[in-house]
């Protein structure tokens, strides 16, 4: 399933889901795009990930949150790889809290970086997939684009709104040699959800080991947390040609918590 020659954004990826995806993209000879805030390892990261997948790749401090670095990292990647042939829209952040209590800071935050900066980043990178006639667009979601869960009305409502802007797109370039679509995994275990159990916790009045076994793990009918890399592979396969007529789509990696 090569890859070969193909150029990948990946938003968010200096740890996580995004870096399991940046890596395993890599080793099918993609060249890529990795993104996050400026961290004292990120060279660290990009200069190990060039060394052992043998492709080009280059890092962008682009501030998911803020619109027009989200467009300049589309644009300097089309600029310095020749294309972005593929776009992985993975940048996300949590809260948890009643809705009550929601800070409205946090609120526009997470919007900003869930939803919108997928918007953005696909609205920069259409013109020239168009142009090509070729591209792969994924957007990393959760579980939380089909289902609800307590305490978690803007990530919840984000999620859903990238699922909608996913069918919507896919629609819109349908005949463009373009497919859109839509990866939502069960809990993976992952600096995000690690840096929600204490909220959960207070939320909730619960203790670590009952957020993990009895509020996680418990929507999981496989009773484990899903790996990095089966999100990976997943994604590598919807850039694949042989995925070219899947487009508009939800594929859920949750262990079975959205089968019921």
């Amino acid at each position: 399933m090569s890859l070969q020659g193909r150029n990948a954004v990946i938003t968010g990826s200096t740890s996580g889901i995004g870096l399991g995806i940046a890596r395993a993209l890599a080793q099918e000879g993609c060249n890529i795009m990795l993104n996050g805030l400026p961290m004292p390892d990120c060279e660290a990261i990009r200069a190990d990930l060039a060394k052992t997948s043998g492709v080009t790749v280059l890092f962008d401090p682009a501030n998911m949150a803020v619109t027009a670095e989200v467009r300049h990292l589309v644009r300097r990647a089309e600029s310095e790889l020749g294309s972005v042939d593929i776009l992985v829209n993975n940048a996300g952040i949590q809260h948890v809290s009643p809705i009550e209590d929601f800070p409205e800071e946090k609120l526009d935050l997470l919007m900003r970086i869930n939803f919108f900066s997928a918007f953005h980043a696909i609205a920069a990178a259409l013109p020239g997939m168009k142009a090509r006639k070729f591209g792969r667009i994924i957007d990393i979601t959760s579980a939380h684009s089909l289902v609800a869960s307590p305490f978690k009305s803007a990530y919840v409502a984000s999620k859903h709104a990238v699922m909608g802007l996913t069918k919507t797109v896919a629609l819109e370039v349908a005949t463009d040699g373009i497919t859109v679509n839509n990866i939502a995994p069960g809990y993976v275990w992952t600096p995000l959800v690690e840096r929600q159990i204490p909220d959960t916790m207070a939320a909730r009045g619960l203790t670590k080991d009952q957020v993990i076994n009895d509020v996680l793990l418990k929507a999981q009918p496989t009773k484990r947390f899903v790996s990095i890399e089966e999100v990976a592979a997943c994604a590598v396969y919807l850039a694949s040609d042989a995925a070219g007529s899947i487009t508009g789509t939800t594929i859920s990696v949750d262990g079975g918590w959205t089968a019921a």
